[in-house]
């Protein structure tokens, strides 16, 4: 092809055909610079398929991080939720009720001493966060939802934090202080050990004892408040997801 587009220009330069050669090289340039856009048109294209590919693939991840931390959260919710009850039923106690159940009371107190902290399932997100791939998603809308339900977990960490140094002052320090815990520890290990209400008099005579507990019960409807908005956010941003991975790849 090539030998005879050059065979066509060398013929009409020896009869002498400037003005129509000039036409024939414009066209031929045209034709190269045609050639040379498509080509491009066609990797342009090619880089964007591959491009929307590592998106949806980023987008599933994302979507099934958030179905997971779901579950998580509302496990959390529900076991932190036992701890209100617990909390008020311990205060109840404090302030005279009678202690029908001892196994049961013991639990109580225990479900408060030994809560746990939350930690997000956040993979893909940090995981982008840290390459600087958040731009390879490409709904604006999207990115500022996940940038919220981030800010939303430091906060929830910050409310933890705050609840871990306030339970060590007034539930951990009265409790090692004033109360002999090996009949308590003993009860939980489903151990046949008597408890009496004399053996609390001075724990529940220590005002700190149910400021603690007052406490407790503050933070943990503080946080299951905070985590109920977490769960309200993945909903939408599932919702997002779904909405971007039906346009397809």
């Amino acid at each position: 092809m090539i030998k005879f587009f050059r065979h066509i220009r060398q013929r009409m330069l020896n009869e002498n055909r400037f003005s129509r050669y000039l036409l024939y090289a414009i066209g031929e340039i045209v034709l190269v610079v045609i050639g040379i856009l498509i080509a491009l048109q066609i990797n342009n294209n090619n880089d964007l398929r591959r491009a929307r590919a590592r998106e949806v693939k980023y987008l599933e991840n994302i979507k099934s991080d958030l179905l997971a931390n779901q579950d998580k959260v509302k496990e959390f919710i529900a076991v932190r939720t036992d701890c209100i009850g617990a909390t008020q039923r311990v205060i109840a106690k404090i302030d005279g009720d009678t202690i029908a159940d001892w196994r049961a009371f013991n639990e109580d107190c225990i479900s408060i001493y030994a809560w746990q902290r939350y930690y997000p399932i956040n993979f893909t997100f940090k995981e982008l966060m840290n390459t600087g791939g958040l731009a390879q998603l490409t709904n604006d809308s999207l990115k500022t939802a996940l940038l919220k339900l981030e800010q939303l977990f430091e906060k929830f960490k910050a409310e933890e934090d705050h609840f871990r140094f306030d339970s060590e002052e007034v539930i951990y320090k009265p409790l090692y202080e004033l109360k002999d815990m090996g009949p308590m520890i003993d009860l939980h290990m489903k151990k046949d050990v008597a408890l009496l209400r004399a053996d609390y008099d001075r724990y529940f005579a220590d005002v700190r004892v149910k400021n603690g507990f007052l406490m407790a019960f503050l933070e943990f409807s503080t946080m299951n408040g905070q985590l109920n908005q977490v769960l309200k956010l993945s909903d939408q941003l599932i919702a997002m997801i779904d909405r971007e991975l039906a346009r397809g790849a």
